[in-house]
């Protein structure tokens, strides 16, 4: 269901004025599939609250959820025929609802919650999705989709690392953003974190890391209530300098269940190592830093060892990040 879903969205964009490469394909079909993933969640939420006899409070406010802008139904299940497509729908999200899901970043109780985690993703992206029809169709598509079983759930997260994949293999510096999934499956066989470990990556593109990282604690042992939160909250930790890679690495580690994930969008390389402190270091390092690239002079005053190319810095900085050492 989700591969071919994938395929009929690419076609469309691929038709679309906006979107130019795969790398458009992934970002632009990445923030519609990243809102009805959220719809589905809030559902679950709302559902297990019902279950404990506790009242859930939805993130996302009724004018501007799924169900409401991009798949109102009537009483059979279908979208209503009167749902908003053509410059309607591209004029409600490029003026209405991205401008509503910036806000969550400045309303966040903290940057460790989903809320600011919206908001931080919508203030980088931007629809690029010129059709209003376009857009419509892509919508109806994705509202088939769904995200409540661990059996769906799993399949949608692994069609979405293939489409990190092709974005790898598509030009534009895409392959900047993903690492092979059998070296990083191998990388953390050999490393074998533990629940408990606090596990970095500096350069994190498309967070291929920090999800296999998370697969194999999730699988180590059965997890009590505190493992849980320890993965969710105290274990995964990224920086990202290019926008897309942020973005899509976000969303990665969200779709892979992890709700509220600690990636940062900064120049790892622009911190000076000899500000980092014991508190900022980190028990195990998993990373595949870019190699070939160049940074500024005043970028590599931060080091000690003096050099352009980015592979010997990050190197640099992860000696000095890792505890212990």
């Amino acid at each position: 269901m989700f591969e071919q879903t994938f395929k009929n969205i690419d076609d469309i964009l691929h038709k679309d004025a906006g979107c130019g490469s795969e790398l458009d394909y992934v970002e632009q079909t990445s923030w519609i599939l990243f809102l009805k993933y959220l719809d589905d969640l809030e559902k679950d939420k709302e559902t297990a609250a019902e279950l404990s006899g506790k009242t859930y409070e939805k993130i996302i406010a009724k004018e501007y959820s799924w169900t409401t802008w991009a798949a109102p139904k009537l009483p059979n299940g279908n979208i209503d025929h009167n749902a908003m497509t053509g410059d309607d729908l591209v004029d409600f999200v490029n003026g209405e609802l991205f401008s509503y899901l910036k806000k969550f970043k400045a309303s966040a109780l903290s940057a460790d919650t989903i809320e600011y985690k919206i908001g931080e993703i919508f203030s980088e992206l931007k629809n690029r999705i010129q059709s209003g029809y376009n857009l419509r169709e892509i919508v109806n598509l994705i509202d088939v989709l769904r995200f409540r079983t661990h059996v769906e759930k799993h399949e949608m997260s692994h069609l979405y690392e293939s489409k990190i994949k092709n974005m790898g293999n598509a030009g534009r510096n895409g392959g900047e953003y993903y690492t092979p999934r059998p070296l990083i499956k191998t990388i953390v066989k050999v490393v074998a974190p533990e629940i408990g470990n606090t596990i970095y990556d500096g350069a994190v593109g498309s967070a291929g890391f920090l999800v296999e990282a998370f697969a194999y604690l999730k699988k180590s042992k059965k997890l009590s209530t505190t493992d849980t939160i320890t993965l969710q909250k105290n274990t995964f930790y990224g920086k990202e300098k290019k926008s897309l890679a942020y973005i899509i690495g976000t969303m990665n580690m969200i779709l892979h269940g992890i709700e509220a994930p600690n990636i940062i969008h900064t120049n790892t390389l622009a911190e000076n190592i000899t500000d980092i402190q014991e508190k900022d270091r980190y028990d195990i390092i998993l990373a595949n830093p870019p190699f070939g690239g160049k940074e500024r002079a005043e970028v590599q005053q931060n080091f000690p060892i003096k050099t352009g190319e980015t592979a010997s810095l990050f190197l640099q900085h992860f000696i000095k990040i890792l505890t212990g050492l």
